[in-house]
């Protein structure tokens, strides 16, 4: 099924390695327990795991997008540890100051879209950047493949971005306060009786299927980005597979950045929706100042 096994490449040779080592066992526990439940699940429906999944061996137990995540996880330590090096503020080395120029664009970022005090956001959004960029970066590379050109992988980003602006939401404002920021202004209550429902269904609506639109979105583009690279490269072998390649590489370095900035970006706009960085200027504001609006 498209929304759970993509196919068409072979699956690089790491991911082969891992399952002939550790398939047979992962594939034992999967039998006994997921296997059970889907089969289960799948049958209020009149269909099963496998046609829905795909086939349960020892050769997929650890799906290549679960390794090819993993690997990224550990890539995005690698990298920032490589790159921070020695730091140092008199002489600068090259990774530090990339990895300066890196802190810097995310940080302003967040603080242009959240505001000064999105800054303790930071960490958690930052981590988004740097996984998605190095999981978009991974199919670049030989023996590699995005993790996120598989929507498995894409939607538990996007579900890992909804729970995390909700959690904001709910810690500042409270439960009550933070669902009631869903029906919208205030308005007068003749008003309020048709329109303030009509909206809260709206924003809910919207809200709830923020983790699907995260998800496709990502997986799209860099699903649509590896065919491309595949198809073209593949056209007329031996020929389209030595300069054609590099210059498809250039547009696959652009995807992933573009892709990491718009992931980032909504991600800072979730968390902008559900803090209410004004409080901060009305306490601090002066007797004589305007009260700021309202809405």
């Amino acid at each position: 099924m498209f929304l759970f096994a993509e196919g068409g490449h072979p699956t690089p040779l790491i991911v082969d390695f891992i399952n002939h080592y550790l398939g047979e066992p992962v594939h034992k526990i999967q039998m006994n327990t997921t296997h059970r439940f889907w089969t289960w699940f799948f049958e209020k429906f009149g269909t099963t795991p496998e046609a829905m999944f795909g086939d349960y061996t020892p050769e997929n137990a650890i799906p290549w997008y679960t390794i090819m995540f993993v690997i990224a996880c550990i890539l995005a330590v690698i990298v920032i540890g490589i790159l921070k090096g020695k730091l140092s503020e008199d002489d600068p080395k090259p990774g530090q100051m990339t990895l300066e120029a890196g802190f810097l664009a995310v940080k302003d970022l967040v603080i242009s879209v959240v505001g000064e005090h999105g800054f303790k956001y930071f960490p958690v959004i930052a981590t988004f950047a740097v996984l998605v960029l190095i999981s978009n970066l991974m199919g670049t590379f030989p023996l590699f493949m995005s993790p996120t050109a598989s929507v498995n992988v894409t939607f538990a980003l996007g579900i890992a971005s909804f729970v995390y602006y909700n959690y904001v939401g709910i810690s500042e404002n409270g439960l009550l306060k933070h669902i009631g920021h869903l029906s919208g202004p205030k308005l007068p209550l003749l008003m309020a009786i048709f329109i303030t429902p009509l909206i809260f269904s709206i924003e809910l609506i919207s809200n709830m299927i923020r983790p699907l639109t995260l998800g496709v979105r990502l997986f799209a583009n860099l699903y649509a980005d590896e065919q491309i690279y595949y198809q073209i490269s593949n056209l007329a072998p031996p020929y389209t597979q030595i300069l054609l390649p590099a210059a498809l590489l250039v547009l696959a370095v652009f995807v992933a950045f573009v892709q990491t900035l718009v992931f980032t970006l909504l991600s800072s706009i979730y968390v902008s929706e559900v803090t209410h960085h004004h409080d901060d200027h009305e306490e601090h504001a002066e007797p004589g100042d305007a009260a700021p609006a309202t809405v």
